[in-house]
């Protein structure tokens, strides 16, 4: 018999786990989050690491700007996780150390570490973590795992991802380290960024609709 959860078994557990309606412009990025996570979730190759995690969390934060009710982002966050067997507390606690520890290194320091050059005295499980995937010869990579990576580099240096040169070099040093395809993590990341800005230009489409609406409805009572 087979006991693999389905994605619509994870669909369904999440909407049984949070009830409220999500914002129509919203849902599509809860659901394809979903859906990866799930994805990974079922495929023998993946183990769940902090990476991984600051990717599924900066992934859902940054698109999930500006949703309104904002005391429904977090329901929604936990949900996801729940639905695909996983502790939301784990992902945002590891997420979370991993944001302090970026912001508190030097860029050239975490690139290092990042591509197995020096080790990273820092914190000892990230490390380990590291020298994991660079052993693991089926290494699982992931999209969100290399957001993750991404996420780390910005918190420690927002300048140097706006350098196309230096962003490449830094890239292209850990994809190596790390034994991952740099091709396929700068693709990865490419589309990242390209969504991000499609969902930012979305909502202000959104909100020039509800201003003009708005506008229409006062201008009809005054009427």
């Amino acid at each position: 018999m087979n006991n693999v959860r389905t994605v619509s078994d994870t669909k369904r557990t999440f909407y049984t786990l949070h009830t409220r309606p999500i914002n129509t412009i919203y849902r599509r990025v809860v659901e394809e989050l979903m859906v990866e996570m799930h994805l990974l979730s079922v495929n023998v190759d993946f183990s769940y690491d902090a990476i991984y995690a600051l990717g599924v969390v900066t992934t859902f934060d940054r698109f999930m700007e500006g949703y309104q009710p904002e005391q429904d982002k977090e329901s929604i966050f936990r949900a996801i996780c729940q639905a695909v067997e996983q502790d939301p507390h784990r992902y945002r606690q590891d997420a979370s150390r991993l944001q302090t520890l970026a912001v508190s290194l030097p860029v050239k320091d975490l690139i290092l570490s990042l591509s197995q050059v020096t080790s990273l005295d820092q914190d000892g499980d990230l490390q380990q973590q590291l020298q994991a995937v660079v052993a693991n010869s089926h290494f699982k990579y992931s999209r969100l795992f290399g957001v993750g990576l991404f996420a780390l580099l910005v918190l420690s240096d927002p300048e140097l991802i706006k350098d196309d040169q230096q962003k490449g070099e830094a890239l292209k040093a850990i994809a190596k380290g790390l034994h991952i395809s740099e091709e396929k993590l700068i693709k990865d990341l490419e589309l990242y960024s390209s969504n991000l800005e499609k969902m930012a230009q979305a909502l202000i489409v959104m909100a020039d609709i509800l201003t003009a609406d708005r506008k229409k409805r006062d201008a009809l009572k005054q009427a």
